[in-house]
């Protein structure tokens, strides 16, 4: 019998090592992402071998599993699985597959499995050259709007990596964004600010990078995130004053220049079916639309 228990800070060493040797890109395969949602998609995790298993109690029906990942053989894990599913006596149900992991499920277990695809937890990933140079006609809209930024502030802008000596100062910022966007009255907003309360509370532990940007003297935006695999670095969260104009796009560019060069790919996560940030991410035009489904029994 597997055996699940709410994931802790003191499991992110192990978690980590078996998450790298699938070289995941999916935003899903951080130890930061799993452990700062953790209460809110009640997220236990657990061990086979040398694969991490986790999954979200949250929605109703029982429990979605995370495509597991490590490595060895698959087969006898995802037997498990459906094995813990009949023995708390709910449907079998995964999350988090690609097409990749899709037709690894398929060629186990042919015939076995319906594939949903979940177009609101699609991923986009940008390269990040991209990002850092903002060249060709498609991203002219955003040049324009970082060149606006800089000339209203000409000589009165800087940017600065998040450290211990001004992450109070981009809390005290992101309190003041939360009253402006009203997130006490907006279930979605007030789910997301809880897991950045937990950024914040773990910013070292987590193993996270941060920048901020400021014009006057105050913190305008700051974004945080980590590496999700060699290649791709996962940005976590992403705010701006939407008063001062060019600051979301700013912060997104330096951000990638300061931390993220090294880096090929930048995943922005996803866009929860949200109309807005679906129509904001895609203005970026990603390199990757990262597809994922949801698996369950025929």
């Amino acid at each position: 019998m597997l055996e699940f228990r709410k994931i802790e800070l003191s499991d992110r060493e192990w978690v980590e090592a078996l998450m790298e040797k699938s070289n995941q890109r999916g935003c899903e395969y951080t130890f930061s992402n799993n452990f700062i949602y953790r209460k809110i998609y009640q997220i236990e995790i657990g061990r086979m071998d040398d694969y991490y298993l986790a999954r979200s109690m949250r929605p109703a029906g029982g429990p979605s599993y995370l495509f597991p990942c490590g490595s060895g053989d698959l087969r006898p894990v995802i037997e498990a699985l459906m094995e813990e599913s009949r023995r708390m006596g709910v449907p079998f149900r995964m999350h988090g597959a690609t097409k990749e992991t899709a037709a690894q499920l398929e060629a186990l277990f042919p015939g076995k499995f319906v594939f949903e695809e979940m177009r609101d937890s699609f991923d986009y990933i940008y390269e990040s050259e991209a990002l850092i140079t903002l060249s060709g006609k498609k991203l002219h809209a955003k040049r324009n709007f970082i060149n606006r930024f800089k000339t209203e502030h000409e000589g009165d802008w800087s940017y600065e990596p998040i450290s211990m000596q001004n992450l109070d100062e981009c809390w005290e910022m992101n309190t003041k964004w939360c009253e402006q966007m009203g997130c006490g009255e907006d279930p979605a907003l007030m789910e997301e600010a809880c897991a950045v309360r937990n950024c914040f509370n773990n910013f070292t532990a987590l193993g996270l990078s941060g920048g901020l940007l400021r014009a006057g003297g105050r913190i305008v935006a700051f974004t945080m995130g980590r590496p999700v695999c060699a290649d791709t670095f996962v940005v976590h969260i992403e705010k701006a004053f939407a008063s001062v104009p060019g600051a979301y796009p700013m912060i997104n560019q330096q951000f990638v220049s300061h931390r993220c060069a090294d880096f090929k790919y930048i995943n922005r996560e996803n866009d929860e079916g949200d109309e807005g940030l679906r129509k904001a991410k895609l203005s970026y035009k990603p390199a990757i639309l990262l597809e994922k489904y949801a698996v369950r029994l025929k």
